[in-house]
């Protein structure tokens, strides 16, 4: 296959920073407009959707060259570095406006976005991408938008580069579509918790004279913070991190490994639940092992939250996601040092129901808990194939001249 190479200025039209903050403060988000991108909205390939700020139209017309259309890619510069996505043609809008924290491209017809996108998703796209980082203070990269211009990186010809894109797209498209039926199958089951334990509707909207009042700690065996782990390549201890915990489920492919230590009980088990205790905007967030894990741990930024029966697993579970707010909230620490105090966590109050209760709400939750289990492992699958295939494709190592198009 025919691979040149070229400068990054060669393969776009356009290039344009976020706003500055003055010009996008806290007081211009409106509860409806135009969306306002973050950094939950690049993790991953393509943008994601779920959780935006919104600025009025008249805003967004004002902040100009912020204003990001289908087509366009969009980079962080600040804070979460190695961040890249583009915004597929199926957005559900028509633009969106980038932070103060992010830049675009628009590519030209010399490469596709999403193959431009892929390319540094492989360790040496990240490579490159990373390369001017500053570690000092916040993580940024020095004079993003010129630095980024003179990268240079090997592409094919348009053919190779739409069947490198199919290939990809196949793996994405499946973990898209198990990734829906979850959040589908989580709905339903928060729905029940809320109709049971919030709501109390099938006990007549009151609560029954036999649950009682107990604290977090009554119910559990363990609520601790994970390890500092030293990070190291390809070994069999895995450790999760804040950015694994997210839309109330755990996402083993930005899990990290790391030398092999004693841990005792911070081995990950069955039912436990996993909350990020440090840090802004993911504070609070929850998830739970629904899965049986293997060489699994959290480091420190992550509390472990253990319940102390298995009657208790998924009422506690979905308390921990349904609470995020009230979790957060108990926050200690000013902006951008904010953490969780485990003894906070502990004292945490909540009814407990009856055991027959418990019993009951288990046979409904349980057949949507093995679903979401059965396709996060094959999610994790395809991730992993998909992670082990792109930087094979990028160099050409693998030749996609038979895929029909």
């Amino acid at each position: 296959m025919n691979y040149k190479t070229y400068p990054i200025a060669d393969l776009i039209d356009e290039i344009a920073m976020g706003p500055f903050g003055s010009n996008i403060k806290v007081d211009c988000f409106v509860d409806k407009g135009i969306p306002v991108l973050n950094g939950s909205n690049l993790e991953g390939f393509e943008l994601s959707e779920k959780s935006f700020r919104y600025v009025t139209k008249e805003k967004a017309d004002s902040l100009k060259k912020a204003n990001a259309y289908k087509g366009d890619v969009v980079i962080t510069h600040r804070g979460t570095l190695g961040q890249i996505v583009y915004i597929p043609q199926t957005a559900q809008r028509d633009r969106y406006v980038i932070s103060q924290s992010q830049f675009r491209v628009k590519c030209n017809k010399k490469v596709l976005p999403e193959y431009f996108v892929y390319y540094f998703h492989t360790p040496i796209g990240q490579h490159k991408l990373l390369s001017n980082a500053s570690q000092v203070g916040v993580p940024a990269l020095a004079r993003p938008s010129s630095t980024f211009q003179k990268i240079e990186i090997e592409i094919p010809d348009l053919e190779t580069q739409r069947k490198v894109v199919k290939l990809i797209g196949s793996l994405q498209t499946r973990i898209k579509t198990n990734a829906e039926i979850n959040d589908n199958l989580q709905q339903q089951a928060a729905a029940i918790f809320r109709s049971w334990f919030v709501d109390y509707v099938p006990f007549g909207g009151t609560v029954p004279d036999e649950w009682k009042n107990v604290t977090l700690e009554d119910i559990t065996t363990l609520v601790s913070r994970g390890i500092t782990p030293k990070y190291a390549d390809d070994t069999g201890q895995i450790v999760i991190n804040q950015k694994c915990i997210r839309n109330h489920m755990i996402d083993l492919s930005f899990a990290r490994s790391h030398r092999p230590k004693v841990i005792n009980n911070k081995w990950l088990q069955f039912g436990d639940l996993l909350i990020n205790s440090t840090g802004d905007g993911t504070l609070g967030r929850a998830a739970q092992v629904w899965f049986q894990p293997h060489n699994l741990t959290v480091d420190s930024h992550v509390t472990i939250v253990r319940p102390a029966a298995e009657n208790m697993i998924f009422y506690i579970g979905l308390w921990g996601t349904q609470h995020e707010k009230e979790i957060e909230s108990l926050h200690t620490g000013s902006t951008g040092q904010t953490e969780l105090p485990r003894d906070r966590v502990k004292a945490i109050e909540l009814l407990l129901p009856d055991k027959e209760t418990l019993e009951r709400f288990n046979a409904l939750i349980a057949p949507m808990a093995a679903a979401i289990v059965s396709n996060q492992e094959e999610n994790n699958r395809l991730a992993s194939n998909r992670d082990a295939l792109l930087p094979k494709l990028m160099s050409g190592k693998i030749d996609v001249s038979a895929i029909q198009l």
